[in-house]
Order: C-alpha cells, then structure tokens, then sequence
C-alpha cells in the first residue's frame, strides 16, 4: 500500500464507525463491529467492519463471511460508490475527511478526466457510480407497480434521474432509469443493465428499446443477495424479483437473456440451481444447456416454470396465493421448509 494510501486507511480507521454510517448506510452497529450485508451496501448481516482497534486486529478492517473478501476503509469507499480508479477513491477519502486535494495544492493543472469509450466496462461502472440508491425513487415505484415489493438485498439495483438514451435517428435523450449492476463471480461490475421508466414510474419508458445492456456480459448476472448451495437464475429482473416475492432468502440471479442465461458463471458452493425459464422457444433452449452445463458440474438443475408468460404476469394477475402455490410443488422438499414464505 503506497504512502499516501496508508495514511488516509490511518484516518479513515480513526472514524470508522462514520464511514460506515455514511457509505454502508444499510447496515448497524453491533457491539463492536458494524453489519452489513456486502460492500455495496446490500441490507443483509455477512459483511462485519472492526469499529475499534484491539488484538483481534485494527480498526477498520472488514471481512465478507460469505465470500473471504477483505479489506479496509478504501475499500469500502471503492465497493460502495462502484469506483474503480484509486485516484477517484481517494479523492472521496479526503472529501469526507475534510482534507486538502493535491490539485488545490499545487500549480499543476488539474487532472482531466477522459470520457469512457461508449458502451464499455468502464462506461457501465461509471453510471453505475453515478447513479443513486432505489429507495424512495421513480424506480421503486415503477416495480411496486408490478407488485414488487420486497426489495431487501437490493444493492445492485440503482436508480439514474437523466440517463442518456440515443434513439436510431434522432438526438439523445434522457429518461429517468432502473440501474442493474452486472457481476461476476468476485463481485466486480463488468456491466450495467438500463431500464428506461416513464417520468412517474408507472410503466416503461415509451421508447423503442426501454431495455439496454452494456459493458461485458458473458458469464455475469445481476446478483441479488448472497447465493451458497442453493439459487435460481432467469432472465430478466422484474422475473426474478416476483419470484422472490414467494422465496425471499434465496438468491437470485438475473442474466438479462435467454443466451446469456444458458452462459451463466456457477458460485463454486452451489449444489441446486433453480432454473427460471420464460414460456417461449428461447427460454426452452437456455434452459435445456444451463440444465446439461449443471449436470456435468455436479450441479442438480431444477427447472422453474410460470403459468403465464412469466412470473411477474403470474404475479400480477393470478395473485401472490397462486404464485406460492405454482412455486411450491415445484421446489425439492427440503427447500420449501428454507426457503418459500408461509401464506398470510
């Protein structure tokens, strides 16, 4: 770690139960420790940050229990915010601190900062970044519309007030959008998923592609919540969410397409993959190469399937009742008691 970096983890470290309070909002203090449920500040209890040096180590230093990451402050200020360029996190460091930034320093001109290539990895992180998180915004609305509304462990979804839309043949717009990060196995963003809203959240936004990607694709998902043995993965997100409306603790996995779905990065615990599949021949392929690419892993492949369309039609006209019951004799057993809500 460079001088520079050691010094502001010191001062960071020095505060620590600040930083957390402000850039892992999500989470609470427990004793000594604050819990939270990753770096991106997802509700949840898996990642825990020392408040308080002592022999167990310093301050500041956090640990991940469902996956072995770990880390300091920075890093917490780089997974929270989506940064990816040290320069960037540190900059933040020293606004929080109230420090001093070398550029304002010194004579030197300031440092500019080229835009990224359209539609790239570092494009996608840098939306992502800039985007806010779903609370309170068009893009809760927009799903609690379509009956949508546990939305615990969402981190990965964000919403962006203005996020440019450039239309075939005319000028760039902006419409208000739902931000999905795309991940890979290590957490790291390798894309961004847009879905433009209508201004009042009602619906889509009425554009000719409201549904986007970009950045690398290939293998990653929009995770939502922390998968170990057991998870499902589909298509979109608005699918995946219902069904987690009827499986609130287990992890989804949205991979945005039927051929994306099929390409999908297995966690290296998962012993039961859920499989959401769509009612139309794209979905029926997916499912039948994520089936045999499972298999031959030691994966058991469990397909799930709608009454509708999906599980959002599901969930919209036949009602959460019918939902947990189509969901329910398709699960193993043993997962129904884990995994799938009991009927008010």
């Amino acid at each position: 770690m460079s001088g520079t970096a050691q010094d502001l983890s010191r001062r960071l470290a020095d505060r620590a139960e600040a930083v957390c309070r402000r850039y892992l909002s999500n989470g609470r203090r427990e004793g000594r420790y604050w819990l939270v449920g990753d770096i991106r500040n997802t509700l949840g209890r898996s990642l825990f940050v020392r408040l308080h040096a002592s022999a167990k180590g310093p301050a500041g230093k956090w640990t991940d229990a469902a996956t072995g990451e770990h880390g300091d402050l920075l890093d917490v200020i780089r997974g929270s915010l989506g940064l990816t360029d040290f320069i960037d996190v540190a900059d933040e460091a020293r606004t929080f601190l109230s420090l001093p930034h070398p550029e304002l320093e010194s004579t030197s001109p300031p440092r500019r900062v080229l835009p990224a290539p359209s539609g790239s990895v570092e494009a996608a992180r840098r939306l992502f970044a800039m985007s806010q998180p779903l609370a309170g915004t068009i893009a809760e609305t927009y799903l609690r519309r379509r009956g949508i509304t546990l939305l615990h462990g969402t981190g990965n979804l964000r919403f962006h007030p203005r996020c440019y839309y450039k239309p075939d043949d005319r000028p760039s717009e902006t419409w208000p959008a739902m931000i999905a990060a795309v991940t890979d196995l290590t957490g790291r963003i390798t894309g961004v998923h847009r879905t433009w809203l209508a201004p009042d959240g009602s619906d889509k936004a009425s554009v000719d592609t409201p549904r986007k990607a970009m950045g690398d694709l290939l293998g990653s998902t929009v995770r939502i919540g922390v998968p170990d043995s057991v998870m499902a993965a589909g298509e979109g997100i608005e699918t995946m969410l219902s069904l987690r409306q009827v499986l609130p603790s287990m992890a989804m996995a949205p991979a945005l397409s039927a051929s994306h779905l099929a390409a999908i990065l297995f966690p290296p615990a998962l012993r039961r993959l859920y499989i959401v599949r769509d009612n139309d021949p794209a979905g029926d392929s997916a499912r039948d190469t994520l089936i045999e690419r499972a298999n031959a892993e030691g994966i058991e492949a469990v397909p799930l399937s709608p009454a509708l369309g999906d599980f959002n039609e599901d969930l919209q006209r036949l009602g959460m009742d019918a939902l947990r019951m189509g969901v329910r004799v398709q699960l193993a057993p043993e997962d129904v008691a884990r995994f799938l809500s009991p009927a008010p």
